[in-house]
């Protein structure tokens, strides 16, 4: 459904500097199926999830949906295909106008594309809010969960095939976060969606995503199904993660031996692997040359030059 190859994206940054904040990063995602993205704040997450929607364009790179090469289109076409492609963001309240009703707002998509509101009382009941005592209020008046409900409503209005939820619980209590978490595979399945979840809890996003992608500095770590990366992870940043969990299953060292100092900057990013400045595994090699992401297990994708698995 969605391909992503080479994807690059930076920013300015002053003086000729740039900000590398996506390099070459290269997945896919399956029709019906939900994708995580994982990694620490600044690793180019929400980057990645922008680019795809095309705000901005990135610098270099390949994004196909459903075969259509997104970053050709200009104009007209390029509207018309974003249209398959909505995305919910990570502070519900400050991405609601706060002036405008909520009919109002589930509404907008249509009215710009010129169609009726009629779909606005089903997408309220179907993400658990009454039309009848909601449509008329205003997003103050609401609670942080019962807004997220408002901005998967506002997504779903256009029958969008690929949602692009960009870290949605993050700024949620936790039992707000397992409700929203369960709407999100409930209407997934109804509408038959593609779902790219980001976040920067793996906890949070193995119980919802069929594979996940590690993301480090704006390049890939691992990508596996979720199970075999909670049981089996061969990266050292992986293994990081999860060891920062608490209560996690494996018998992992502490995280603060797996992983150390701070992240590089990305506009002077290392040279070879970008984790080796705190990985306690790095060698000679890892400076000298960049890990490619290569196949390790069945379905497993890792970019190190020192997996941890058997044989490899």
């Amino acid at each position: 459904m969605l391909r992503v190859e080479d994807l690059v994206v930076e920013f300015p940054a002053g003086k000729g500097r740039r900000v590398h904040a996506v390099s070459g990063v290269s997945f896919d995602v399956a029709r019906g199926e939900t994708l995580g993205i994982v990694g620490e704040s600044g690793c180019g997450k929400s980057t990645t999830a922008r680019a795809l929607m095309q705000l901005p364009a990135p610098l270099s790179g390949s994004i196909r949906l459903d075969g259509v090469e997104m970053t050709s289109l200009r104009g007209e076409k390029l509207r018309e295909t974003r249209r398959r492609l909505q995305m919910i963001f990570q502070d519900p309240i400050s991405s609601l106008n706060p002036r405008r009703k909520v009919r109002d707002i589930v509404a907008e998509g249509p009215r710009v594309w010129g169609e009726g509101a009629d779909r606005v009382d089903e997408m309220l009941e179907a993400v658990g809010l009454d039309p009848v005592t909601a449509a008329g209020r205003r997003p103050h008046e609401f609670s942080g969960g019962q807004c997220q409900r408002i901005c998967i409503a506002r997504a779903l209005v256009l029958r969008p095939e690929v949602v692009i939820c960009d870290e949605p619980v993050s700024a949620l209590d936790v039992s707000v976060q397992a409700q929203i978490l369960g709407l999100l595979e409930d209407l997934k399945e109804r509408y038959r969606l593609t779902l790219v979840f980001i976040a920067h809890d793996l906890a949070v996003v193995k119980n919802i995503s069929d594979r996940v992608l590690v993301m480090y500095l704006g390049k890939i770590c691992e990508l596996a199904p979720g199970e075999t990366l909670v049981n089996r992870p061969a990266h050292p940043y992986t293994r990081a993660l999860l060891a920062s969990i608490p209560g996690g299953r494996l018998a992992l060292p502490p995280a603060d031996q797996l992983i150390k100092g701070e992240p590089p900057s990305p506009v002077w990013p290392p040279s070879g692997c970008r984790f080796r400045t705190r990985c306690p595994k790095a060698r000679a090699r890892c400076a000298e040359e960049e890990p490619v992401v290569r196949p390790v297990a069945d379905g497993q994708w890792v970019a190190c030059h020192f997996p941890e698995i058997d044989g490899v």
